[in-house]
């Protein structure tokens, strides 16, 4: 809690120098409003919902690409780990797509599914794999050889396998592959609001600067980063308190 409250140090000094400078001549800016504006537009914002109902819509895309994106990567990855040669057989495939720019298919997923949820979850889902996929292939051939010869010795089923042995073993790494595609799937859902989807917290923040509602702007972008923060310190305390436990598990059922 103390470290959490030191971290507001510094973003309350900008603040307090911002609104002070807000308020001295030849410092004003129509495009820069004042923080006490800022926080008004959101209280307002909050209080009538309209903040909230663009949250949930990002959030829908937001979440199913990451989804999408955390189940294929998931799946792929261990069998690509546990399969160094289709590995490379398709790797040059991989690192073909990968550097492809995620908003360059937009125009792609435009043509195929139009405006909308889905649209904008198949871009969120092409940005959040890749990270999935590479630390999950990294994560299963990082395991000591010597379990997958005990499964082998043991001669369990493949799925038996994944399940008893590379699951627990490559848990905590592949969760960290997790929570970056968590993160990247809130700022490419906003992008691609922000250039194209008619929906969410990014296509709400280009009709407040197009009325040069510039406080309401900045608020959504303030809230934006919020909501970035506790995604991503959440989703750290979860795997935290599940990764032990999810560890403990499993090696009591091989006990």
């Amino acid at each position: 809690m103390l470290r959490s409250w030191q971290g507001a140090i510094f973003p309350g000094i900008v603040f307090v120098i911002w609104e002070l400078a807000g308020h001295m001549e030849g410092l004003k800016r129509d495009s820069l409003s004042q923080p006490s504006d800022i926080f008004v537009a959101l209280y307002l914002g909050l209080l009538d919902g309209s903040i909230f109902r663009a949250t949930a819509q990002t959030f829908e895309a937001a979440l199913l690409g990451f989804f999408i994106a955390s189940l294929v990567g998931v799946l792929v990855g261990i069998g690509l780990g546990l399969a160094p040669r289709i590995e490379r057989i398709v790797g040059p495939t991989i690192d073909l797509l990968r550097p492809i720019p995620s908003v360059a298919l937009i125009p792609l997923t435009l043509m195929i599914y139009g405006f909308g949820v889905r649209m904008e979850a198949a871009v969120v889902a092409f940005a959040c794999i890749w990270p999935v996929l590479i630390v999950t292939i990294s994560a299963v051939r990082s395991i000591e050889p010597g379990l997958i010869e005990v499964a082998k010795v043991l001669e369990m089923q493949p799925f038996e396998r994944i399940r008893k042995i590379v699951l627990p073993a490559a848990f905590g790494r592949i969760a960290v592959g997790l929570q970056l595609a968590l993160s990247i799937s809130l700022v490419v859902a906003v992008t691609v609001e922000i250039v194209l989807n008619p929906r969410g917290l990014g296509h709400s923040m280009m009709n407040a600067q197009q009325a040069l509602r510039f406080d309401v702007m900045y608020a959504q972008l303030l809230w934006i980063g919020l909501v970035g923060w506790a995604l991503s310190h959440y989703s750290q305390k979860l795997i935290n308190k599940w990764s032990p436990a999810f560890q403990a598990a499993k090696q009591g059922e091989r006990s």
